[in-house]
């Protein structure tokens, strides 16, 4: 007998959501609200990214030479 994979629980984070969006929604509202965490993950990623670039020392001429690489 094969057992059937049991989703994950959801945290307190994805409860709250889940309530709070269980209403009616325009496509406008969803529209906004996915433009929202684009924004928010876009930052977190450029963050992250800043941060590597600093790590590794990275210089905008070596930028250049990957894209001239590519040429």
């Amino acid at each position: 007998m094969q057992k059937s994979a049991l989703p994950p629980k959801l945290n307190e984070l994805q409860v709250s959501l889940l309530r709070l969006f269980s209403r009616e929604m325009s496509e406008a509202d969803v529209l906004s609200l996915k433009r929202v965490l684009v924004q928010h993950y876009s930052t977190l990623l450029q963050q992250e990214l800043n941060e590597v670039v600093q790590a590794k020392g990275y210089t905008q001429a070596d930028f250049d030479n990957l894209l001239d690489e590519q040429a």
